[in-house]
């Protein structure tokens, strides 16, 4: 069954339910950006009579439900009621059309630059005449007092500042196009001569604005707001794309709640919105507002779907877990009052949750996507996550998805499942969650990864820095140094110069096998050098030269093995390392690694950025 019609509407109509604002927008349509030449070829189109394109509307009274506003620069009436048609497609064109020939205020658009002026439209009704091309000349915007100057304002070029001066010159403002009886009694007063000019006028401009008739498609009331939502991302291509949490705040706006308030906050009001509580803590500041609406959604419908099996329901009756679009604009108001609360304080926990696990800074998060379940399971837990045993199953769960790298792409099924897998796991020691199941790790995932971009990348370096690692050069934990706020850069073990004079490939040193985090000072002492010669240099740059073992120390902190790096040998050093990088793995993920199938040279690198040098923490 068809939720919607097309049909064709007289312009004049159109407008002039705008005007009584039967005709409005939902809240979530953004703000009228015309310039002056769409302005004017807008007007050229209409009078040529060519197609501008449809427009699309909205019954309202259904299902979705939104606040709502009239088209810019329209007043509603005294005594008007209530919208029945919401614009989804077209606001720019009916905006345009309204502004200029249905009210009498001048026009607010901007120069092809971007600079807000105010104008009158007027067509030269000889040049007018003419027709084809010279339309678009025919078209006059005048300042707002109607007056036309040059020479830095000094020279009146034309002068329309009065009724009478418009007819003398012929001039007609597109403000009367609807209706033109008032100022064609006054050219029979004050230029009758010129009527005859102005009939053909009439007949051959005029007449194809009042007979212009517009594609309407207009859906009904049966729409859903997710089709709504799905319809205005399709036919607003070229727009700011409409997320969940615009088209919800429209709905809530409707109960009188102004949900971008209570996220992004109100200076005005002296609001303190969600993002800015959150923002306080580094790790949250890329949580998006569609991340927020995930999380209560979760915790909502998971609460739906445990009173579903308690009332003995079964297969799909049972509300199921979920942060889809659909499960969030069927989200009610009182459900977000609910939760909303407590999704803030899950998030502020993830962060704790993180930085124990040695996550501090937002280029070290390998996925902001995990954030949103992590908050979820957080939000019922509260300091329960503490305890020993939950905090492992919490950590096993996390890595398994940043090594396992399953949160890169559509995740809302994953992340409701983990939400519930979590949950159950935790509280009464059920199956593992679908997360820990899935995640694999690859032995030669590590001869391939090069990009600093990728999570298992990032991931990695922060396993080696909750570890323990130390700094070559300072000679003390690098997160301590990093709460100090001191450069680390992401560098070679065995130098970039070094490897390519010895034949070692690209593909192979450029690996995260041979990188580790350290500092810019040891950094620069390493340069080019073997590591049997910048060994010796770090170990002599204090005033009390330090000796082989307490170096060894501080170098296996990065799991590395000292002797092969003492004696330059990269091969040795490489098998090693990624006998020990996969070890660490496997214990963050709980889990063994899968079946490697031999060393670096099998298998192409992916995508390699490593040139770029990755500062992972501010210079001081």
């Amino acid at each position: 069954m068809s939720t919607f019609d097309s049909t064709k509407r007289l312009l004049p109509e159109i407008l002039a339910e705008i005007v009584k604002a039967k005709i409005q927008l939902p809240d979530f349509q953004r703000g009228w950006v015309w310039d002056d030449q769409h302005i004017r070829s807008l007007l050229v189109s209409i009078a040529r009579s060519f197609p501008v394109g449809a427009v699309m509307l909205l019954e309202t009274g259904g299902e979705a439900k939104f606040q709502v506003r009239p088209v810019e620069g329209i007043a509603p009436p005294p005594g008007s009621s209530d919208a029945e048609l919401l614009i989804l497609d077209g606001q720019q064109r009916l905006t345009t059309l309204t502004q200029v020939l249905a009210t009498k205020e001048a026009v607010k658009t901007r120069t092809e630059k971007g600079k807000p002026i105010r104008r009158h439209y007027y067509w030269n009704v000889e040049v007018a005449l003419e027709g084809g091309d010279r339309l678009e000349d025919a078209i006059e915007a005048i300042e707002e007092d109607k007056i036309k100057r040059s020479n830095f304002g000094r020279q009146i070029d034309l002068d329309l500042s009065t009724t009478q001066k418009e007819c003398e010159q012929l001039y007609f403002p597109c403000d009367q196009i609807l209706n033109s009886d008032a100022w064609e009694e006054a050219l029979q007063e004050y230029a009758p001569e010129k009527f005859g000019l102005y009939m053909q006028f009439r007949r051959q401009v005029l007449n194809a604005f009042r007979n212009y008739q517009l594609p309407v498609i207009q859906l009904g009331k049966a729409t859903t707001k997710e089709a709504v939502c799905l319809v205005f991302e399709k036919v607003n291509t070229g727009g700011v794309p409409l997320n969940v949490f615009e088209l919800v705040t429209a709905t809530y706006a409707a109960d009188g709640f102004n949900l971008r308030d209570d996220w992004h906050g109100n200076a005005t009001r002296n609001i303190s919105g969600r993002y800015q509580r959150l923002c306080k803590e580094a790790l949250l500041s890329q949580v998006e507002s569609t991340d927020f609406l995930q999380a209560v959604s979760m915790l909502h419908t998971l609460e739906l779907r445990r009173a579903d099996v308690a009332s003995g329901k079964t297969g799909k009756s049972v509300q199921p877990v979920s942060a889809k679009r659909v499960s969030i604009l069927a989200m009610p108001l009182s459900a977000y009052a609910k939760w909303a609360d407590e999704v803030e304080a899950g998030f502020l926990l993830a962060a704790k949750f993180l930085r124990k696990e040695c996550v501090k800074t937002p280029r070290e998060l390998p996925y902001r996507t995990q954030l949103a379940p992590l908050a979820s399971v957080l939000a019922h837990l509260r300091e329960r996550w503490l305890e020993p045993r939950i905090y492992q199953k919490l950590s096993h769960w996390y890595w398994s998805g940043v090594l396992g790298e399953l949160y890169g792409s559509a995740i809302e099924t994953r992340i409701a499942n983990d939400v519930e897998d979590l949950l159950q796991w935790i509280e009464s020691d059920a199956a593992t969650p679908r997360t820990i199941a899935d995640a694999a790790f690859s032995p030669d995932r590590l001869d391939t990864m090069t990009s600093r971009l990728s999570a298992a990348y990032k991931g990695l370096n922060v396993l080696v820095l909750r570890e323990g690692a130390q700094d070559f050069f300072w000679k003390a934990k690098i997160q301590e140094l990093d709460d100090e706020e001191l450069a680390l850069d992401i560098h070679h073990i065995f130098p970039q110069d070094w490897c390519e004079k010895n034949g070692i490939k690209r593909s192979v040193y450029n690996t995260v096998v041979n990188k580790t985090p350290i500092s810019y000072k040891a950094n620069r002492m390493i340069g080019g050098h073997a590591p049997s010669i910048y060994l010796s240099k770090l170990q002599a740059h204090t005033q009390v030269q330090l000796a082989d073992a307490p170096m060894n120390a501080i170098v296996g902190s990065h799991l590395i093995d000292t002797t092969a790096l003492r004696a330059d040998d990269f091969e040795g050093f490489y098998k090693a390392r990624k006998a020990a990088l996969v070890k660490l793995v496997e214990r963050a993920m709980g889990k063994a690694a899968a079946v490697g199938t031999g060393g670096p040279e099998l298998g192409e690198a992916e995508e390699d950025d490593s040139d770029q040098q990755e500062v992972i923490s501010p210079v001081a």
